[in-house]
């Protein structure tokens, strides 16, 4: 039985799609019969095949139920209870994880701003100091994201500075990696370029933006910077008794090019959003609208006139980025289709030019 109106379109959150018709025929192959619980069935095994695939020799693999619970467990494993995480203001550990960071996982985040969502060497230092210091909390673990939560991208040269900062300053690099694929899909990179290779210690790849059901993992790329995963992610509900659901899944992803195809689709109607009202902003079709980040993933972020947010929103859901500026995020998934684009670019522009 189907509840809701099939033809309504998003551009609020990849999370808003569906799933994709090949993890779902996974999971339904994954069913038949027992296997044992907790990550000892078949489909586990061939999911940590699968990471060292990707990663290499020496990865550790867990499956997780959401990102939030890959973020917190993860930065968990890498943390002494006083330990301190320096991260980008707009980091989902900062503002979008209703505080599971401090609240359940004990960690302090360390938030510093930037114009892009992207850290740098030198970014890091205004909130890495007081070592010794025993009225702070000790700024031990770097967490970057990628791609940003404003769609934009570090190369492997960025990363590596990044990381070699920070091992030198003895802190160890986290990389939440919700939307990876998109990132890879962009640089045309295998995922170790951009994270094991130039130094990454512990990274979060995410599923259930790319076409998954739900299923996200922890992978340890240096096993000296994590330590108790196995315990933390039952104390924190992390573990799935039936795990060979989420493994499926992240086997039918990551197990060939889907994740790719996935991805280049949702960073391509991305691209085709922004060139459609840029076309339009150039012809006059569309009015006093600005992009305020590059399209370099699956986001586009921009400026509209008062009132059309939520007149367009009448139609199309999305969500304001800073509401104070009129700033929106608009996002494409794996099934944003050419003609969702054409309508909305429609609306957008009867809505600017009307006023």
């Amino acid at each position: 039985m189907t509840l809701h109106d099939t033809s309504i379109r998003s551009f609020a959150s990849d999370n808003y799609s569906g799933v994709h018709p090949d993890v779902l025929a996974a999971v339904a192959a994954a069913n038949d019969g027992h296997q044992r619980a907790y990550g000892e069935d078949d489909y586990t095994a061939r999911l940590a095949e699968v990471f060292t695939h990707h990663f290499g020799e020496g990865v550790e693999a867990f499956p997780v139920f959401n990102g939030t619970g890959a973020n917190v467990v993860g930065l968990q494993s890498m943390l002494p209870r006083w330990g301190a995480v320096v991260a980008a203001t707009t980091a989902h550990i900062n503002v979008d994880e209703g505080g599971a960071p401090e609240r359940v996982g004990g960690i302090k985040i360390l938030g510093v701003p930037t114009d892009d969502g992207k850290l740098t060497p030198e970014l890091i230092d205004r909130e890495a100091w007081g070592w010794g210091d025993e009225h702070r909390a000790q700024p031990l673990v770097v967490s970057i994201t990628q791609s940003t939560e404003l769609g934009t991208l570090y190369t492997p040269d960025e990363i590596r500075a990044i990381t070699d900062h920070a091992h030198g300053l003895g802190m160890r690099v986290h990389l939440d990696g919700a939307r990876i694929a998109n990132a890879a899909a962009a640089l045309g990179l295998p995922l170790r370029a951009f994270t094991r290779d130039v130094g990454v210690d512990v990274l979060s790849v995410g599923g259930t933006k790319n076409g998954a059901l739900g299923a996200e993992a922890i992978v340890v790329l240096d096993p000296a910077a994590s330590t108790g995963l196995q315990y933390l992610r039952k104390l924190n509900m992390q573990l799935g008794s039936k795990m060979r659901f989420i493994s499926a899944q992240l086997i039918a992803l990551l197990d060939g090019d889907l994740y790719l195809r996935n991805a280049r689709h949702a960073n391509a109607m991305a691209a085709r959003l922004r060139a459609a009202v840029a076309a339009g902003l150039g012809d006059g079709s569309i009015a006093g609208v600005a992009f305020t980040q590059p399209t370099q993933s699956n986001g586009v972020f921009a400026t509209v006139p008062d009132g059309v947010a939520d007149r367009l929103r009448e139609r199309f859901r999305f969500y304001d980025w800073d509401a104070a500026k009129n700033e929106v995020r608009w996002m494409c998934s794996f099934d944003t289709d050419p003609g969702d684009i054409d309508l909305f670019v429609a609306e957008l522009s009867r809505l600017t030019t009307a006023r």
